[in-house]
């Protein structure tokens, strides 16, 4: 399977290329450019023009692309035009916040997603089986920054049960139990206000691929050979439900990062989203590039974890 492992990341190579020019021209294309907006209207147009001459904005693109890749490989994505600092260090201070926020929120879902989803497949066609299923349809059908406002707004606002932006409490001292307690209590609401929206797929997926394996003629001759039902379930019709939603997890880590983009912005939580989106209007195209660069990249590993889980928890299947 290492074999096998190794050439996909030979091939993610020319991939990651394409990511990162189709990244670089797209910032490109969005109008103005990096000093547009952030220096004074009545500063003298040579002025201006020299500056863009030093930044390299006036090179073709090719050229622009190439001095950004090549100090990108190496860790370098530029200076960030709004906070004065390296690209590389501004993102190191707000990936933590969205790990945390991801994590959290995967946790969640599958703590509320498992459960709805066996009970909903093993007692199919009963009022259980409907109630859930109505919430995979309103799930389906709320947007996620629909839904999250109005938590916002209920959980956050009206009865104050938790706080409304940031993702630490003032004047906590880092390192402490109370800084750590703080920081799950900023990320709970968040979290759960994702994990609501995101659980539903998993549902459905879970509960058709119960209802459809305790058809199966293995399943039907495990109940004639005397097995009880509980057997039938957890040792049969479960262990191979799962398959799917194992396969579906490194999707689902990707998934939610980049989910997470509307959430950080809605509950002002400093994290990589908050920053693409600042960034976006403020045209700071050092940010800009380098985050959706991130995100690309974590998408293709998301693929290749995707495939290499389902070949260790199957193996009828072997990725090649």
């Amino acid at each position: 399977m290492w074999r096998t492992v190794a050439r996909r990341m030979i091939i993610m190579v020319p991939q990651i290329i394409l990511l990162s020019i189709l990244v670089f021209l797209m910032a490109k294309a969005m109008p103005g450019d990096a000093l547009t907006g952030l220096l004074d209207p009545s500063i003298d147009p040579a002025a201006l023009d020299a500056q863009r001459e030093k930044l390299g904005l006036n090179n073709p693109w090719y050229v622009q692309y190439w001095d950004w890749i090549t100090k990108a490989v190496q860790g370098d994505f530029g200076q960030s035009f709004r906070f004065k600092m390296p690209v590389s260090d501004l993102i190191g201070q707000r990936m933590m916040n969205t790990v945390w926020l991801s994590l959290a929120t995967l946790i969640l879902t599958y703590l509320i997603a498992i459960p709805l989803g066996i009970t909903s497949g093993r007692y199919h066609d009963t009022w259980a089986d409907r109630l859930i299923t109505g919430y995979t349809y309103l799930g389906f059908a709320a947007p996620l920054f629909i839904f999250a406002l109005l938590m916002l707004w209920v959980f956050g606002f009206h009865f104050g049960w938790f706080p409304t932006g940031g993702s630490i409490a003032p004047g906590v001292e880092s390192g402490t139990l109370h800084y750590v307690i703080s920081k799950f209590y900023h990320l709970l609401l968040p979290a759960l206000s994702m994990a609501l929206i995101t659980t539903v797929t998993t549902v459905q997926l879970l509960r058709s691929e119960i209802i459809d394996t305790k058809q199966k003629d293995f399943i039907i001759t495990a109940r004639a050979k005397g097995a009880s039902e509980s057997r039938v379930y957890h040792r049969h019709i479960l262990r191979n439900s799962l398959l799917p939603i194992a396969a579906f997890f490194g999707y689902e880590i990707t998934g939610l990062i980049g989910g997470t983009v509307f959430i950080e912005s809605i509950f002002s939580y400093p994290g990589m989203g908050e920053l693409f989106l600042s960034s976006i209007s403020l045209r700071d195209f050092s940010v800009v590039t380098a985050l959706v660069l991130l995100y690309g990249v974590a998408s293709i590993l998301g693929a290749l974890i995707s495939d290499m889980i389902l070949s260790i928890v199957d193996p009828r299947i072997r990725i090649k």
